[in-house]
């Protein structure tokens, strides 16, 4: 049979482009081996390096009907796997045993759908094949517990009297100043024991080999988000605004308070973009139009999605099951899908921590 040309091979590969970071697969150094047996069988093993599970079938289709058209080929298999990877806090700030990166989820005022932003994101990166946790550090406000539907009450296990066992939820790992504390509890303390008590939940609780832990901020810019920023290691930060004017003059303040304490922002959400109305479908700009656009423009950071407002994400996160877990396959889910694959493959743009305790976990797609 005729011999198969390794270079047109490579070059057939070369014609699927990322859609995440806009390069191929080559320059991503995702091609892990690629050759042809005897028979005309082309096997190729990809290896990104973001949470992708989503698009895994896509990669494989694209990549397969190239290679099939090159002279010689019989068959293709492709095989789509992902490896993410850990990568380096501001200032060198030691990191957390058990989590790889530390996700920042903020918004400069509160309002802004920012907790039901933060859950749905970590339940999305969570269906797209990463191993996630999700800690609220929304003192004041803890709401994550019931928005993922962990049952009132129910206290998370101890270990040594002195480490918190994560409550598991649809897939996450979750802890919360709620869980330890009764909903009658009112927090009344000043910054540094605001401060002190999100660093004892996440450093007294024993995260299982997490690629992403998402933390959900404290609303606004002030003392107690500020020395939160200084203290923990984060990796990365997601801005959550509405097109509203003093939305964005606040999504602005978060910005610039990431860049002082030196924390990459990942990109801008634009939260409530469009009313969608329940019973004839029609699109309202209510808050306006494209104010998360020119906040992304005007930083030089990503607009990493826009979502809309609508009745059945408020019910389906009061109801303990978020909208990516409740309808997977509806357009909500599918925009905070695309949310997580581009904030995971952002971050996989940074630079890696080399010295990282946990070894990186591959997910395979065959």
């Amino acid at each position: 049979m005729t011999q198969i040309s390794q270079l047109a091979l490579e070059m057939a590969v070369k014609q699927y482009r990322d859609p995440y970071l806009s390069k191929d697969l080559y320059e991503l150094d995702a091609v892990k081996s690629l050759a042809a047996d005897e028979t005309g069988k082309v096997t190729v093993r990809i290896e990104l390096p973001y949470a992708s599970k989503g698009i895994a079938g896509a990669i494989k289709e694209l990549v397969g009907n190239a290679l099939e058209d090159v002279d010689g080929v019989q068959s293709a298999d492709v095989q789509v796997s992902q490896r993410i990877h850990s990568h380096k806090g501001q200032k060198d700030i030691a990191s957390v045993p058990g989590v790889k990166n530390i996700i920042a989820v903020a918004s400069g005022k509160g309002g802004v759908g920012k907790s039901t932003t933060a859950v749905n994101l970590a339940l999305a990166l969570h269906a797209e094949g990463a191993r996630v946790g999700i800690l609220d550090a929304d003192i004041y406000g803890p709401s994550i517990g019931m928005m993922l539907g962990v049952p009132e009450g129910k206290r998370p296990e101890t270990r040594e009297q002195k480490y918190f066992v994560p409550m598991e939820a649809h897939g996450l790992q979750a802890n919360s100043m709620a869980f330890v504390v009764t909903d009658k509890t009112p927090m009344v303390w000043r910054g540094p024991m605001v401060s002190g008590a999100v660093m004892q939940l996440l450093q007294q609780t024993l995260w299982n080999e997490l690629d992403y832990l998402i933390l959900d901020m404290p609303p606004g810019t002030g003392d107690i988000q500020l020395t939160i920023a200084q203290k923990v290691p984060v990796t990365g930060a997601v801005i959550v605004t509405t097109p509203q004017d003093i939305a964005l003059l606040d999504g602005k303040k978060g910005i610039e308070m990431f860049r002082k304490v030196e924390i990459p922002v990942l990109g801008v959400v634009e939260n409530m973009s469009i009313h969608i109305c329940s019973n004839c479908g029609h699109e309202e700009p209510l808050f306006g139009h494209g104010g998360g656009e020119r906040i992304a423009e005007e930083y030089d950071t990503t607009l990493l999605g826009q979502l809309p407002l609508h009745m059945t994400i408020r019910e389906q996160t009061d109801g303990g099951t978020p909208s990516v877990v409740a309808e997977p396959d509806s357009e909500v889910a599918r925009r905070y899908k695309d949310i997580a694959r581009r904030v995971s493959a952002e971050l996989s743009t940074r630079e890696r921590h080399l010295t990282g305790s946990i070894s990186s976990v591959s997910v395979s797609e065959h």
